[in-house]
């Protein structure tokens, strides 16, 4: 049995896709799926499935836009990849205040070298980004709502969905509860 946590785009964001927490459970439930658990409302989920996660991804993204009525795009990380993901962030984070500024865009898949350059193009001294495999690790001397290397992300060329450190932290405390 595989520990997935699944990252949904762009749900519960200025009034628009609206999912609550409960119904998306209950349809995770009844797609077969175990120890469904939900994490705040923009849409981080965690789940025990057998299921190899291509075919996973899939069946989430077509259940969710046939239920709700709109499309969401899902990427799945495995509990194992998640690990590996904290044990590989490029910053050092000694204080909350860098925990603020840590943040990581979760990829659907490795993108392009052209759409890593058009990436680069956009870093300055306040916010640069470090690609190790399927995540963009972004550090932010201005606020997120600020960056203009945040809303660059769509250069990559593939589905992004970014998490601050602080979810990522506690996406990985929660894995323990489903163990």
């Amino acid at each position: 049995m595989t520990i997935y946590i699944g990252l949904l785009r762009g749900i519960n964001v200025g009034g628009h896709h609206i999912i609550k927490m409960a119904d998306l459970r209950n349809l995770l439930e009844a797609m077969g799926l175990r120890k469904v658990k939900t994490y705040i409302q923009s849409g981080n989920i965690l789940f025990e499935s057998d299921e190899e996660s291509r075919s996973l991804t899939k069946r989430l993204e077509d259940e969710i836009s046939k239920t709700f009525g709109f499309p969401v795009p899902v990427v799945l990380r495995t509990a194992t990849e998640l690990k590996e993901i904290i044990q590989n962030c490029p910053y050092t984070l000694s204080s909350l205040d860098e925990e603020e500024s840590v943040h990581v865009a979760f990829l659907a898949e490795e993108p392009s070298t052209e759409g890593v350059n058009q990436l680069s193009s956009f870093q300055n001294e306040k916010e640069h980004f470090q690609m190790i495999g399927k995540q963009v690790y972004l550090f932010f001397q201005i606020s997120f709502r600020d960056s203009k290397l945040a809303t660059k992300l769509s250069k990559l060329g593939v589905h992004a969905t970014v998490r601050n450190w602080k979810t990522v932290m506690k996406l990985d405390s929660l894995v323990n509860t489903l163990k």
